[in-house]
């Protein structure tokens, strides 16, 4: 697999395209760049200043398919056309009040009604605490209840639209709710074939052994368990609360461990791929290589419905476009939202950039390796 192919990567992006990512991850190479960008952003957002102007054709082109469903149109077209399909994520910030949560539920709604029927549009996600007023660990009895109304409401939504409908991981301390949820919603819902899948997080310590205990209690109950993997996004402060509030750090010593736990994770579900269904979300390059050898190994046609790749919308081109070129079932996460409500998405894309070891190296020289090869074609 060469990942190196820019010409497959960028085959979907113009010369002005490559100009905006190239400016773009080399301003994402400068964490002070970074933190002062944030910090004027959510100055201007605070005093209601216009920020559309420089925020629409640099970090929102790059990163978000549209303002809307009907805006994301297009993106999920162009995508198509490279055998790309799109995972549609709403992706404005969840809220605290009854009315944000509700906004937050149909909006999730309308994606699940939007994808019906569409082949282009692979599955569609949430952030579970967006359908909880205030914190989960925090909710009344009355509240927890009415969260589980919500998500499992969308589950039904999706059973009914045949949509397949992917529940994101949180934090550590809220997990245990969603995880039994999300539980019992893969044994309502996925009798036939997974509708709702659930999201591991495999720098958490505890999360292969979770695994093996989904898989036991799928085979005694009978259902087929959706499976999507991620290494994990709130390091930092998952350790963070660890220390302030006594309890063991529930996350991995090391990247090693979770490089060895995310590939283990997909070994597992690939030899019991006749009970499963799998969703691989990561950039890492080892563990994209791994599992389309285990496809082929296994003698498994590379379009088989069960198994997902997936890359971010705006990065890792080169793996998400040349997987796709070889014929491997590939999505990207298309977020939407108005400009002003995903804002802190992008902030967090930035951030990530910027933290992710190599990241966005690797983006810059590709893109500039494509840009060099267009010079040298022209």
């Amino acid at each position: 697999m060469d990942f190196n192919n820019t010409q497959i990567a960028f085959s979907m992006k113009s010369a002005s395209d490559l100009r905006n990512a190239k400016f773009l991850f080399t301003a994402i190479s400068n964490p002070k760049l970074v933190k002062i960008f944030k910090a004027l952003t959510m100055a201007a957002l605070k005093i209601k200043l216009p920020i559309a102007w420089i925020v629409k054709p640099t970090l929102y082109r790059q990163f978000v398919g549209g303002e809307t469903l009907n805006e994301c149109a297009k993106t999920v077209k162009l995508l198509a056309n490279y055998n790309i399909k799109s995972v549609l994520d709403y992706s404005a910030e969840g809220g605290t009040t009854e009315k944000q949560v509700q906004r937050a539920f149909d909006e999730t709604i309308k994606s699940i009604d939007y994808a019906k029927g569409k082949p282009s549009i692979a599955y569609t996600v949430f952030k579970p605490t967006a359908m909880a007023v205030g914190t989960l660990t925090e909710c009344s009895q009355k509240e927890l209840q009415k969260f589980k109304e919500r998500v499992f409401a969308l589950c039904q939504r999706a059973y009914d639209n045949n949509v397949r409908l992917l529940i994101d991981a949180e934090h550590f301390a809220t997990q245990h709710i969603i995880d039994a949820v999300t539980e019992e919603a893969m044994a309502k819902f996925n009798k036939k074939r997974a509708i709702v899948f659930h999201t591991l997080q495999m720098y958490r310590t505890d999360r292969l052994e979770y695994l093996k205990m989904i898989y036991k209690q799928s085979q005694e109950m009978e259902y087929i368990p959706g499976i999507k993997f991620v290494r994990g996004a709130y390091m930092d402060e998952e350790r963070k609360l660890a220390s302030e509030l006594g309890y063991d750090d529930p996350i991995n010593p090391d990247k090693k461990t979770t490089d060895r736990m995310y590939d283990a994770g997909l070994e597992y579900v690939m030899d019991n791929i006749g009970s499963f269904e799998l969703f691989s979300g990561t950039h890492n390059y080892q563990s994209n290589v791994l599992l389309a050898e285990l496809i082929d190994k296994k003698g498994i046609k590379r379009g088989d419905e069960r198994i997902y790749f997936s890359q971010l919308y705006g990065m890792s081109d080169n793996i998400s476009f040349n997987l796709a070129a070889e014929g491997y079932n590939v999505c990207k996460y298309v977020p939407y939202a108005p400009i002003r409500d995903v804002l802190p998405y992008l902030l967090r894309r930035a951030e990530e950039n910027t933290a992710m070891a190599g990241q966005t190296g690797r983006e810059l020289q590709l893109i500039n390796a494509e840009i060099s090869r267009r010079k040298r074609r022209a």
